[in-house]
């Protein structure tokens, strides 16, 4: 395989991985839309860069096989699940009471602060969910990602391929998203709040199900 060739190999698998990863939509894609809807666009995409270092962060550990780590994680599971579930529900809560009315009447919070605090959120609902291993080790295999043949500096490549197609999904969903939000009053809002905060506790109880189910068996 000729450099071009296993460049352009690992390009086009790295966007597919990533958006893969990314579009199934759990609790960051739900927060993500709730994001752009309330508090516009930017919001909503500092969320999904979040969720998109999160992903890099899991593929990291599959493709460079980072044992003692990827051992610990999938050996703990179910106690990370189950904390990561009870923050969901403790969020889910939250913004099933939350007024949507309250966050135009805040001030706006300096940019820098609130891009910190909302990609850590995206990166730690993301973290919370180590079953995103399995999915990624699917998607390793599926698209041969993990082949002799390549090399070190391909895989570089590679990751930031998984990087580019992640970030990509998110700023086409919020661009998506915001071209819609005119169409919603404070009473949509409101609903919508109420919406996906049950959506969002029905996820974490499952997850909280699961895991303790999986502890106890």
């Amino acid at each position: 395989m000729g450099l071009i060739e296993s460049l352009f190999y690992m390009i086009w698998r790295g966007i597919a991985i990533g958006i893969l990863i990314s579009a199934p939509m759990g609790p960051v894609g739900i927060l993500c839309i709730q994001r752009t809807l309330e508090k516009g666009r930017r919001t909503g995409f500092y969320t999904g860069v979040g969720a998109a270092l999160s992903d890099l962060f899991y593929c990291l550990l599959t493709g460079f096989g980072l044992s003692f780590i990827r051992e610990f994680i999938e050996h703990n599971q179910n106690i990370i699940q189950l904390v990561g579930s009870t923050v969901l529900i403790g969020f889910g809560l939250y913004l099933f009471k939350k007024n949507p009315a309250s966050s135009l009447r805040k001030p706006i919070a300096p940019e820098e602060f609130s891009s910190r605090k909302n990609i850590l959120t995206g990166f730690l609902f993301t973290f919370s969910n180590p079953l995103i291993l399995f999915l990624i080790i699917g998607l390793f295999a599926r698209f041969n990602f993990l082949i002799p043949e390549i090399r070190f500096y391909h895989y570089i490549i590679g990751f930031a391929g998984i990087i580019a197609g992640a970030l990509g999904w998110w700023w086409i969903v919020t661009f998506s998203i915001d071209k819609v939000r005119a169409h919603f009053n404070l009473r949509s809002m409101w609903l919508i709040n109420r919406i996906i905060g049950v959506v969002i506790l029905i996820f974490a109880l499952v997850g909280i199900i699961t895991s303790i189910t999986h502890i106890f068996n």
